[in-house]
């Protein structure tokens, strides 16, 4: 049997970082790191079934195993859709550029 495993907790709010650290058993699970974390009770918004995961910077399933010195991430819910941003953009940018236009070289 292996000994303790060593996780970081990360969940990140727009103006600060919450990281906590906790020590598991070998073979834990990223539900495991993220119910020891307490960060579910501090933050009520954090949903287990609705938040999404990761680990290191790669979405995970709560039943994802982790590895000695992981760093779980609790994502927040995005406020916008990035597709939909970027379309209002490009939709915002042709209506500025009309008639305007590259000037040709004489």
């Amino acid at each position: 049997m292996s000994g303790p495993i060593h996780i970081e907790v990360v969940y990140a709010l727009r103006d600060r970082q919450k990281v906590v650290s906790v020590q598991l058993a070998a073979g834990a699970t990223l539900r495991d790191a993220v119910e020891r974390s307490g960060l579910p009770a501090e933050f009520p918004e954090i949903d287990l079934a609705v938040n999404k995961f990761g680990i290191w910077n790669k979405l995970a399933k709560l039943d994802a195993a982790l590895r000695d010195k992981d760093r779980v991430e609790i994502y927040r819910p995005l406020l916008a859709d990035p597709k939909e941003v970027r379309r209002q953009r490009a939709a915002e940018g042709k209506v500025m550029k009309k008639g305007g236009g590259d000037a040709e070289a004489a």
